[in-house]
């Protein structure tokens, strides 16, 4: 069991997990924000969601950059950075909100990846 859980929670690089992790918290912490500042009250069944979203998006923006890498491969685009910048919150906001959706895809795709390359390094070493 620790090994699975270290071969999928653990399979990001530190650097880019916590990056992720800290645009998917400030996502979250909008969202209290903008909650509270009017009338309502957060409960905690929305609590629970939004620390799940939070936890989840780095998993999420992993497998979108994946299938987005798959796709267009190594071209680069010169586009607007204003465009540019809307598309990128328009994604990051698609991906923090579907991250209990997507995310498990991501976890599977990295459980498989490091499974593969520690049976190369069992078949080689």
């Amino acid at each position: 069991m620790r090994h699975f859980i270290a071969t999928t929670f653990g399979g990001l690089s530190l650097r880019y997990f916590l990056r992720q992790l800290f645009f998917g918290i400030g996502m979250s912490v909008l969202i209290v924000f903008a909650i509270t500042q009017g009338d309502g009250q957060i409960r905690m069944d929305q609590l629970l969601l939004l620390t799940v979203n939070a936890l989840l998006y780095p998993y999420s923006r992993f497998i979108y950059e994946q299938a987005v890498g798959f796709l267009l491969g190594d071209n680069v685009f010169f586009v607007n950075a204003v465009m540019l910048l809307v598309v990128k919150i328009f994604t990051m906001t698609l991906c923090w909100s579907f991250a209990i959706f997507i995310a498990p895809l991501g976890l599977a795709y990295l459980f498989f990846y490091h499974r593969r390359a520690q049976s190369h390094e069992n078949i080689e070493g």
